[in-house]
């Protein structure tokens, strides 16, 4: 071999090998982290010391407590005893995502999200719920009698099973749908909101799409976006009306990454069947209309939907579904189905 050949070859290889290496999203660039928390937020605040900084692609492993920081276990303890506004809904983070700034999407997968004990509580608690009266809606009757119930959890057939002695059925068994109640960004214009608030960050949104499969998108406000988690719910129905799910806590491990230079103004949801919008405000009604607006406005910037044809499309086929109608602000999931997206190219 000849030495004009021998540099020939070698300039090939130096040439791959820099090619390689500046690939940003190759698996050896990716990493997963463990993080085991020992300190938890009740507020989203972009002045919160992140707890981690991680990259696009990387993989984060983690655990939460459940909305009562674990400490009711038995049914004959209060709640209202036990724990106190504003710490409730206790957050793992905050998490810094490098590259994340105002005006661009946060990207979590969620590859797991599955509770990490054996029973989880919910709870009737005085003042609080859909059904008595509140901060907001004020009522001259009494509040409701405080209670507190043991769901017992059997993760192996994934179900609750909870005794109603004082019912007729005596005992129920319903299958379990784990899910993050409460997770989000940073606030918007250097806001502190307490864990308790859903809004455009997202938040204590209670909709129980945000399980395993789910990738969720929200729109970044603050430098890294400084994400947080908790509020593990085990199972929940639409409304989350008595004021708490099976409350539980959890293991989750969750994919991150960014959308540089496009901005969102809702958190958006996506899974195998639908894409989703969660918008949070009061009344209701306010609620179901920004949702929907936002979910026309993503068919029609991405999809190529005439903006009406959008709309005559999502009002035939849209599924709606009602997070929470106890928080501060209520949620609201519209939903559409992905099998009436075009196919792509």
């Amino acid at each position: 071999m000849n030495v004009s050949s021998l540099s020939l070859k070698l300039s090939a290889i130096l040439v791959f090998f820099l090619f390689f290496i500046s690939l940003p999203n190759l698996s050896f660039t990716q990493q997963t982290y463990r993080f085991q928390p020992t300190k938890y937020y009740f507020t989203y605040d972009g002045k919160h010391e992140p707890v981690l900084k991680l990259k696009p692609g990387d993989t984060l492993i983690t655990t939460t407590l459940d909305a009562f920081g674990n400490k009711v276990t038995r049914k004959d303890q209060r709640a209202s005893e036990l724990v106190h506004l504003p710490e409730v809904n206790h957050q793992t983070g905050p998490f810094y995502v490098e590259g994340a700034e105002p005006g661009d999407t946060l990207v979590l997968q969620l590859i797991k999200v599955r509770p990490n004990r054996d029973h989880a509580v919910s709870t009737h608690l005085p003042n609080f719920g859909v059904l008595t009266g509140e901060t907001y809606t004020a009522m001259l009757t009494d509040p409701l009698p405080e209670r507190t119930y043991i769901w017992k959890m059997d993760l192996d057939r994934n179900i609750a099973t909870l005794d109603l002695p004082a019912s007729k059925i005596s005992q129920v068994e319903i299958p379990l749908h784990p899910f993050l109640g409460t997770v989000g960004v940073a606030p918007a214009f250097g806001e502190a909101v307490m864990s308790l608030t859903p809004a455009e960050h997202g938040g204590n949104m209670d909709c129980v799409e945000t399980k395993t499969g789910t990738t969720l998108y929200f729109p970044v406000f603050a430098k890294g976006a400084l994400f947080m988690l908790g509020d593990g719910h085990a199972a929940q129905g639409d409304g989350e009306i008595c004021g708490t799910g099976l409350e539980c806590p959890l293991e989750v491990t969750v994919k991150v990454d960014v959308i540089k230079g496009k901005g969102i103004n809702w958190p958006r949801f996506e899974n195998d069947k639908y894409i989703m919008v969660a918008a949070s405000t009061r009344p209701l009604i306010d609620a179901f209309r920004s949702a929907h607006v936002e979910l026309i406005n993503w068919l029609v910037s991405d999809y190529g939907f005439d903006r009406w044809d959008a709309l005559q499309l999502v009002s035939q086929v849209g599924v709606t579904r009602v997070g929470n109608v106890v928080d501060p602000k209520y949620t609201v999931v519209a939903k559409f189905p992905k099998k009436y997206l075009p196919t792509k190219k």
